[in-house]
């Protein structure tokens, strides 16, 4: 009810007014410095999560990114490093409402997530109800944007070219860090068109994260030319022990 609702946002007023800054990660350097080393599996255990924390510290990941549930887990085995912790709001389907994703969003914060990938309102989009895509992803950006780096999750792989370019500009519009291709979950994967189509609309405003079938160095190597960078793949420590292809990246774009 409303009281409740009323409720939820003092206490997410509350936290804000408690909490720190956000870390910037950085952009550019070695390939493994741009991927979010991942592992969203349900049935992944706490000592899959501290193996690939583990793997993170070892070769250098900008983050580990793993469900809500292992948040403080990954934060307290990394607390030591610069790798940062990264989760997944709305995860996978972006159905739920605006006020359960900025909640969930600021309980991350403070278990420790550095940043959030929050799936954006996919119905919503469909629906050619843009202020509610909007007003959506702008409730994460006041729950936590002044302490996370925030990720809106298109899912690529279910929306036409029109509705790509219009969830872009819905995420510069609320400020966001980051537009997503895809949640791993959905239909399709992380494509070169996808990457140059978000790239012409956001330009240099905000970043792109390329996520979703990801798993070798050609394909990580194309998705950063095409403009982005930060990769979310499963397939991290194969990248980066690859020896065909140098770990350098070439940063001449298509």
């Amino acid at each position: 009810d409303s009281f409740l609702k009323k409720e939820i946002k003092d206490i997410l007023a509350e936290w804000g007014r408690q909490s720190t800054l956000k870390c910037e990660r950085p952009v550019k350097g070695s390939l493994a410095s741009m991927i979010d080393h991942t592992l969203l599996k349900p049935k992944a255990t706490e000592k899959d999560i501290l193996r690939i924390c583990d793997e993170a510290v070892q070769f250098g990941f900008a983050t580990v990114c793993v469900q809500p549930y292992w948040v403080a887990v990954a934060s307290d085995a990394l607390r030591a490093s610069d790798v940062g912790v990264t989760t997944v709001i709305g995860f996978p389907h972006g159905t739920q409402n605006s006020l359960s994703k900025a909640f969930e969003a600021k309980v991350a914060v403070l278990d420790g997530a550095d940043e959030v990938d929050m799936v954006l309102n996919i119905g919503a989009l469909k629906s050619k109800d843009y202020n509610s895509v909007l007003e959506d992803m702008k409730a994460v950006v006041d729950a936590v944007g002044e302490q996370a780096i925030i990720k809106v999750i298109l899912e690529t792989g279910v929306l036409t070219d029109e509705e790509k370019r219009i969830a872009c500009e819905c995420a510069v519009e609320a400020n966001v860090d980051f537009v997503k291709t895809s949640t791993g979950f959905g239909p399709g994967h992380a494509t070169v068109e996808d990457i140059l189509l978000m790239k012409s609309v956001v330009e240099d405003r905000i970043q792109i994260k390329a996520s979703g079938g990801i798993r070798d160095k050609e394909t990580a190597f194309s998705m950063i030319r095409a403009g982005a960078s930060r990769l979310g793949t499963s397939s991290g420590v194969s990248l980066v022990r690859d020896k065909e292809k140098d770990t350098d990246i070439h940063w001449s774009s298509y």
